[in-house]
């Protein structure tokens, strides 16, 4: 039994986390996805019920949704910009690169793709360099995330809770992510609170999807305060085909208003700081720098690799979509649907209460809020690094991967 544990632990599929470089793979061009979508209704008939119609593994980027937001903090291209948020001796340029690292986290999104719904109690728990991170799925319906990450160097603590909630807007879904955001500078005695952008999945005139709306980052112990403004796309924009991922925002003081900054840029190229006194130019962000040839975590020690690691739940699922083979792919994404339903069934049959593992919760009417058990994240089994470690997935080329 020791020795079969030990193999499933080794069994681990993480896919590379997606880079701003992967848009151009025409594999996951919005006409191609469409055609995949429509030849999988290609045999169902005209109005035959859909009500327990599930996501085919063909439409399945070969990831957990706690990967994602895993990445969002441990996947960035050799720049520490969470540890620079302390570093900044003025409180101006500390909240600065606290909006550096704010737009660090956003990342390109493919159109008609998702990840996989976390299954309840599933974990991501990886490193990079200083900064740790946990995720867990901390309730299934809805389905609500929490993320809690610190920086053993500059001792800093974030932590998010997030949950989804669509709605069909006709020619698109605008998709509204809720919850919480914190940032603590531990050395500083700062924290800082943001909210979090919508991400907007349209079908006409051309289907795309992109990150929108207000951002808002706020300091009470600086009396500093940020305003970021994400851009939807101009009708005229979509039919052409064009991607708009502008940013225009300010830092201002939050008693007076007083502006000191403008904002402004993309976030998928670069991003400026004007200051407003003097009228200096900085680039505070490089898309190109941060969010490209991203890599995937490795295994440093597998033995302490928790059994509800998002790469050992879904390694089936995410191999058989590497490898394009789509039933063996559709019957493991099966048997984990599986047995989370008879998990489910055995706690109400026992009255028993799922308690997660890494986070407290509360539910305040329709909206949830999390924090962590623990004041700080151990150091993960899966680490982020160029040094020799175990690579998790032997399938990982760059013609596969998304």
């Amino acid at each position: 039994m020791a020795e079969e544990e030990e193999e499933r632990r080794r069994h681990l599929v993480l896919a590379k986390p997606f880079s701003l470089e992967d848009e151009n793979n025409s594999e996951h061009t919005a006409s191609n996805v469409i055609r995949r979508i429509l030849s999988l209704f290609k045999n169902v008939r005209p109005g035959s019920d859909l009500t327990n119609f599930q996501l085919p593994p063909q439409l399945n980027l070969p990831r957990s949704q706690l990967q994602c937001y895993g990445e969002m903090i441990y996947s960035l291209g050799g720049q520490d910009l969470l540890g620079a948020c302390s570093r900044r001796d003025l409180p101006i340029e500390r909240l600065k690169s606290v909006v550096t690292w704010n737009i660090s986290t956003l990342r390109p999104v493919v159109f008609g793709m998702s990840p996989y719904n976390p299954v309840l109690g599933e974990t991501h728990h990886v490193s990079n360099g200083y900064i740790n991170v946990i995720a867990e799925q901390v309730v299934h319906h809805p389905p609500v995330s929490a993320l809690h990450a610190t920086h053993e160097k500059e001792n800093i603590d974030v932590m998010w809770c997030q949950y989804f909630t669509p709605k069909f807007r006709g020619t698109y879904v605008d998709v509204e992510v809720k919850g919480k955001r914190v940032m603590k500078l531990l050395n500083r005695k700062e924290t800082y609170e943001m909210n979090q952008p919508r991400l907007i999945m349209r079908f006409l005139p051309t289907p795309g999807a992109h990150w929108a709306g207000k951002v808002k980052i706020k300091c009470p112990e600086t009396d500093l305060e940020a305003e970021l403004n994400l851009i939807s796309d101009s009708f005229i924009e979509r039919f052409r085909g064009n991607k708009n991922r502008s940013i225009k925002g300010k830092i201002f003081e939050s008693s007076t208003g007083n502006q000191l900054y403008n904002i402004f840029g993309h976030w998928d190229r670069t991003v400026m700081a004007k200051n407003l006194k003097t009228g200096e130019l900085e680039v505070i962000y490089n898309a190109k720098e941060n969010i490209a040839e991203l890599k995937p975590p490795t295994v440093k020690n597998p033995k302490e690799v928790m059994e509800s690691e998002s790469g050992i739940i879904w390694s089936e699922v995410s191999e058989g979509i590497l490898k394009n083979e789509w039933e063996s792919a559709r019957e493991a994404k099966s048997l984990v649907e599986k047995k989370q339903r008879e998990s489910l069934k055995q706690r109400e049959a026992s009255g028993e209460l799922w308690v997660p593992k890494h986070f407290s919760m509360v539910k305040d009417g329709k909206d949830w809020d999390c924090s962590p058990l623990h004041s700080t994240v151990p150091r993960a089994p899966l680490v982020v690094t160029e040094a020799e470690g175990e690579t998790i997935n032997q399938f990982q080329d760059n013609n596969n991967l998304c």
